[in-house]
């Protein structure tokens, strides 16, 4: 019987997150959650492990060095090793009127405090777990991205893409190029990174606006973050396909 492969969700207590740790929980993983919150971080390992899956708590705060460093080595601990890691964790930033952030008037704290979680808490994160994932036979990394990161929708006048967001749209831009980088520095190996667009899903980050349910947005995520070996990297995907950078 082969081990079960071991994934790390962050930001995975509730929402798209609590949903990719659920749905690869049921693909057989066993399945670390990641979240800030150890009150709610235990009553999703409760309730995940009620449905059957093999969860683990991971007290983990993206920003924070010394978290980031002490949940790669409970992960070591607890599980072992890593063969998936999904950046899911993120903020949209305070957000004015319409749900917008008009760049002409916005404070660049909140811009700072955007990138600090949706992208240097990315890189840490990644930065922290990849010794456990370079010991994998198929590691994967998924990046939860956001359609509104892509610069060539943004920029088409024929495309709704929402209200203007100066600070959370650009950070997913950010993401989507460092992406990118970290695809080009791992061409050759085993490693796959990969970006992901959940879609607008109904929760509280969206202030339950959207069509879609953390089990639809969490499905892309999922799918990359099982790619068998030889799959693409480097990529932006969505439900349809790829998304233009």
């Amino acid at each position: 019987m082969s081990k079960a492969k071991i994934a790390l969700i962050t930001g995975a207590n509730k929402g798209i997150g609590y949903a990719i740790a659920a749905g690869l929980g049921t693909l057989g993983h066993r399945v670390g959650v990641g979240a800030r919150d150890e009150t709610r971080l235990g009553e999703a390992v409760e309730k995940l492990r009620a449905a059957g899956v093999d969860a683990f708590g991971v007290p983990l705060d993206v920003t924070s060095r010394r978290s980031v460093t002490e949940a790669a080595e409970l992960v070591e601990l607890e599980a072992g090793g890593l063969d998936v890691l999904v950046n899911n964790a993120g903020i949209p930033g305070e957000m004015g009127p319409g749900w917008a952030q008009d760049p002409t008037s916005l404070d660049l704290d909140v811009v700072r405090t955007v990138v600090e979680t949706n992208v240097l808490g990315v890189i840490q994160v990644t930065n922290a777990m990849l010794p456990l994932l370079r010991r994998s036979g198929s590691p994967r990394i998924v990046n939860v991205s956001s359609g509104v990161g892509s610069l060539t929708r943004q920029a088409d006048p024929g495309i709704d893409i929402g209200p203007v967001m100066a600070a959370y749209a650009p950070s997913k831009t950010f993401l989507n190029a460092v992406t990118v980088q970290y695809a080009r520095h791992f061409a050759g190996t085993d490693i796959l990174i990969n970006a992901a667009c959940p879609g607008l899903v109904a929760t509280d980050f969206t202030g339950f606006h959207g069509s879609r349910t953390p089990e639809q947005g969490a499905a892309t995520a999922i799918r990359l973050a099982t790619l068998p070996d030889g799959g693409p990297t480097g990529s932006f995907f969505e439900d349809d396909g790829t998304i233009p950078w």
